[in-house]
């Protein structure tokens, strides 16, 4: 009993290592991308970081969970199976899994100590966020596990059952694009490249139009206490969002 609580992996006749369903995993991984693109964005455009810091907070007992307790345990990694139910398993190694989480545990870590208990704000923060989001969006659009990648540069042992069968396949093979495809690719971005001033030069001026309408007349005599509370921190200011940050906390 004790044994299949603390266990890293599902225990398969058919295979020699422990494997884990990375159908399952993709899913999670696409619902933790999905949670953490929100706080990000909430973050990055309008400076407020409570979300993230909720968000860090929930990304690291779960994570803690699937490498020292069990994956079978980790709330979005139940969420995950119960999405794909319906599908077909597939199996992949699990030792190349722990390393890639691993490297997660060890980011939300980070964001732990600056943003939870520091409540240190600023583009670190952000870097680290991006960061996991790359490594998330990665894992469920692609099926790319870059933390798996880098556990083949330090382990002797290379990692089997790849997702894709990617570490069976011999080097190579891998199917390569066509000059055809190449040109519709670069067609295809010349042709945004070249809407896009047209679409940008039709957008709507409304900071102007707002300007122009509700400008005050007359001075108004401001509050010290108010101006104070309203003063911009320099994080704000180095990052480009000072009237986000002004907007966020009612000041004007």
């Amino acid at each position: 009993m004790f044994s299949s609580i603390f266990q890293f992996g599902e225990i398969r006749p058919e295979y020699q290592i422990p494997v884990l369903n990375e159908r399952a995993v993709r899913a999670a991984a696409g619902i933790l991308f999905f949670v953490a693109l929100i706080c990000f964005m909430n973050a990055w455009l309008t400076g407020n970081f409570q979300p993230t810091r909720v968000f860090v907070v929930g990304f690291l007992v779960d994570f803690i969970i699937r490498i020292f307790v069990n994956p079978r345990f980790s709330p979005t990694l139940i969420l995950g199976e119960w999405m794909v139910r319906k599908q077909q398993p597939e199996w992949t190694g699990a030792p190349q899994k722990r390393f890639a989480w691993a490297i997660g545990f060890v980011l939300a870590a980070i964001m732990l100590y600056l943003v939870v208990l520091n409540n240190v704000i600023g583009p670190i923060n952000l870097i680290v966020c991006a960061l996991c989001l790359i490594l998330l969006f990665f894992e469920t659009a692609f099926g790319i596990c870059i933390g798996c990648n880098i556990y083949n540069q330090f382990n002797k042992e290379k990692a089997q059952l790849c997702p894709g069968g990617v570490c069976e396949m011999p080097a190579g093979q891998a199917k390569r694009a066509s000059l055809g495809q190449i040109a519709i690719i670069t067609t295809f971005l010349a042709a945004m490249a070249g809407v896009a001033p047209a679409v940008y030069g039709t957008a709507p001026k409304r900071a102007a139009e707002f300007d122009k309408t509700v400008a005050a007349p007359l001075a108004i005599e401001v509050d010290p206490a108010e101006a104070a509370r309203c003063k911009v921190p320099d994080f704000a200011i180095a990052m480009g969002h000072e009237e986000m940050w002004k907007l966020h906390n009612n000041c004007k």
